[in-house]
């Protein structure tokens, strides 16, 4: 299974909560490899906290591999990283690989040249004999990593494997309208993969919502200090979900609901049972939030045709 996650702004969270999905399917007993196609900002070692592949690789990183013609070079994380919650994977029973493919260092966006969706196609399918579950994180907005995998899973060889692509957004008006626009637009998703070969409607239907750093008012009190914010709050967490359902992106498409975490805005990390029981420095929300999206993935129930 393919997973593209997406976003049409930076800062969405979208980066530190594929890590941290990739890392609930470790546990689940998957072989998971993370492929890093934020191809302007190849920064996801940091999240894995891999010194050597922090800001990407110095070389056989994704950028090389389709402009080089390297190999792509990769990554255990539970050897490479200097996470405690990383490194132990092995010992946890039932506990799968998570493998970091990652970026080249200082690299950029790159055009796509005429052999570049078939070797997309190739490590695609490599990966998918070698791991039960490939994320590919994608840099934000219309880019030239988007149109590569969208090309490439165009293509005759990928018809077989399962696709999914998750949006993320903040929840705000700006980041609904921008994500909206990044799939049902002109230049969107849908209209994109239809130039490209797809079935618009099946691409649909494989499309889902992620909404990040939402605060629960019905939790999160302290973060209201005043009955009148409080109370404007309210009105205006309705106002987006009705602008949402308008734009197709209401709850039957709602993949998950990642809630405000401190620890998660200071020190975008994998976060573990032990961050919340022991030293309690995350929220359990925020664990079971990346438990039930890790687990729709492969729900075939909620990813039936809307």
């Amino acid at each position: 299974m393919l997973i593209f996650a997406t976003s049409d702004k930076g800062g969405t969270g979208r980066s530190v909560t594929s890590c941290n999905m990739a890392y609930r399917r470790a546990l689940q007993g998957e072989t998971v490899a993370y492929l890093d196609f934020d191809f302007g900002s190849p920064t996801a070692g940091a999240i894995f906290d891999v010194p050597k592949a922090e800001r990407g690789v110095d070389a056989s990183g994704l950028h090389s591999y389709f402009t080089r013609h390297t190999e792509a070079q990769q990554l255990d994380t539970a050897l490479h990283s200097d996470s405690d919650t990383l490194r132990d994977l092995p010992r946890i029973s039932g506990a799968g690989r998570l493998v970091l493919l990652p970026g080249d260092r200082d690299g950029g966006e790159f055009s796509i040249s005429a052999d570049m969706p078939a070797r997309c196609a190739q490590l695609f399918l490599k990966l998918d004999r070698e791991f039960d579950l490939c994320i590919v994180d994608l840099s934000a907005g219309r880019s030239y990593a988007v149109d590569l995998v969208l090309e490439a899973t165009a293509r005759q060889e990928l018809k077989s494997l399962t696709s999914r692509w998750l949006v993320f957004h903040r929840w705000t008006k700006q980041h609904i309208l921008a994500a909206h626009g990044l799939v049902f637009g002109e230049k969107g998703l849908l209209k994109a993969g239809e130039r490209r070969g797809h079935d618009p409607l099946k691409l649909n239907n494989s499309v889902r919502y992620v909404r990040t750093a939402v605060v629960d008012l019905g939790v999160d009190q302290e973060s209201v200090t005043r009955p009148a914010q409080g109370a404007w709050l309210r009105r205006y967490d309705q106002r987006l979900r009705e602008q949402a359902d308008k734009l197709r992106m209401g709850r039957a498409r709602l993949a998950g609901q990642i809630p405000y975490d401190p620890m998660l805005q200071w020190s975008e990390q994998v976060i573990d049972d032990s961050d919340v029981s022991g030293l309690k420095i995350a929220n359990q929300a925020t664990v079971q939030a990346f438990e039930d999206l890790a687990a729709k993935l492969s729900d075939e129930r909620f990813w039936e045709g809307l």
